[in-house]
């Protein structure tokens, strides 16, 4: 009996087929993946836009949504598979905060502020068996973290940081008065920037994740505001004690180019694109429903649906845009001048898109979207919307960025 031997040849195609195959498999499971998330969050958005008007009303934490997000287990996507999660991408994250935000703009925003921790502690803290096991629990136990990153009366400039870690003998310890505190008496954990010590610059700074049990807290001040009222973003004391493997073993430094900047400014603007959204879709609905009142004729505003809806898209495709840029970056490119400015502008930009799209919608709707009391009503909207541009304000980011302006060259081409 002859049996043919196989050539390199063959072993090529062989390969090659198999290759395919396997990829074709990770292609449908990630597919499947992504499929899910987005149907546990449909069930979060429908739990969150049922009572999102009760949380604006009463500045209360929107606590039925976040109880849905951890029976959905949607806290701990980002964690990679080997340490229990499923290893959602930040564009899997940010599409959720763009669902959330078409519900109820405060649980987007806790949502997007609490992955931006995460993503910290994922991407700076894997060879650090601590963080590991923080990260564990956190999948297990749905663990919501918030943020301590802005202090005293300042506020805003995340780079610079007044109260130091003090360490002993392995023990570390921190008190620091920060003036928001989102979520904080709600929060399971939370993630702060320090002093490396009492004598480092204000600019030397570390990121350290402290757990309930780790710390108290005392109000400074109440959160009675404009919009994103369910936040609940007090002011408070941390008095914070731990040992020092809870410091992140990065500087801060290289944190928050890498990380904390460009994470925080992508779920923000995914959520503010989703209050946009939200919005436009309230008065494309009203715009529908008055034209069929009136036998097929359009309402006097209905020209304004057609600019919310052209600038949503260039929201939509702004953020879409900068989430693949930053996926597809190296370390060394999140770190360039021509990134950082990006990305900062990315938030300046997506705020002011995200204004211009709920104005459109409201001008759209008229008095009726103006009202309160209306089904198709987006004064919700309007005030949550309108706290974008000064969450860590434009002028200050603006300012920032202003020398690295400078020294950019104007594109020769439109493909620069």
């Amino acid at each position: 009996m002859n049996v043919r031997s196989t050539t390199v040849k063959d072993l090529s195609i062989q390969e090659v087929r198999t290759a395919r195959v396997e990829r074709l498999a990770t292609s449908a499971d990630a597919a499947i993946a992504i499929a899910d998330i987005k149907a546990r969050t449909k069930v979060v958005a429908e739990t969150a836009a049922a009572h999102a008007s009760a949380v604006d009303r009463d500045a209360r934490f929107p606590q039925e949504a976040i109880a849905a997000a951890r029976s959905q287990r949607l806290l701990g996507i980002m964690v990679p598979h080997d340490l229990g999660g499923e290893g959602a991408s930040i564009s899997d994250v940010v599409d959720v905060c763009y669902a959330l935000g078409q519900a109820c703009a405060s649980t987007a925003m806790i949502y997007a502020m609490h992955q931006t921790k995460v993503a910290l502690v994922v991407r700076h803290g894997r060879n650090s068996p601590w963080h590991e096991r923080v990260l564990r629990r956190l999948v297990s136990d749905q663990l919501l973290l918030a943020s301590s990153t802005t202090e005293g009366q300042g506020g805003g400039d995340v780079r610079k940081s007044s109260a130091p870690i003090e360490q002993r003998d392995g023990a570390i310890a921190l008190e620091r008065s920060a003036m928001v505190i989102s979520y904080g008496e709600q929060a399971d954990g939370v993630v702060t920037t320090a002093r490396r010590s009492a004598d480092a610059a204000a600019s030397d700074q570390v990121l350290v994740v402290f757990l309930k049990e780790d710390y108290a807290l005392e109000r400074l001040i109440g959160w009675d505001t404009l919009g994103m009222r369910g936040t609940c973003s007090s002011g408070f004391k941390l008095k914070a004690s731990g040992v020092s493997e809870q410091i992140l073993p990065e500087p801060y430094e290289r944190i928050h180019p890498r990380t904390m900047m460009p994470v925080a400014h992508l779920s923000w603007s995914g959520a503010w694109a989703g209050i946009a959204a939200g919005a436009v879709e309230r008065a494309r609905l009203f715009v529908r429903d008055a034209a069929r009142k009136a036998g097929g004729q359009l309402p006097p505003g209905a020209a304004h649906l057609t600019r919310a809806n052209a600038s949503l898209r260039t929201l939509r495709g702004l953020v879409a845009s900068n989430l693949q840029r930053f996926e597809n970056a190296s370390p060394d490119e999140l770190e360039s001048i021509d990134f950082q400015t990006a990305l900062n502008l990315l938030k300046v930009n997506a705020s002011e898109l995200a204004i211009a799209t709920v104005m459109s919608a409201l001008q759209a709707s008229g008095l009726t979207g103006y009202r309160n009391d209306s089904e198709f009503s987006v004064g919700r909207h309007l005030r949550d919307v309108l706290s974008s541009p000064i969450m860590i304000n434009n002028d200050r980011i603006l300012a920032n960025v202003a020398t690295s302006s400078m020294l950019s060259a104007v594109p020769a081409t439109l493909r620069d």
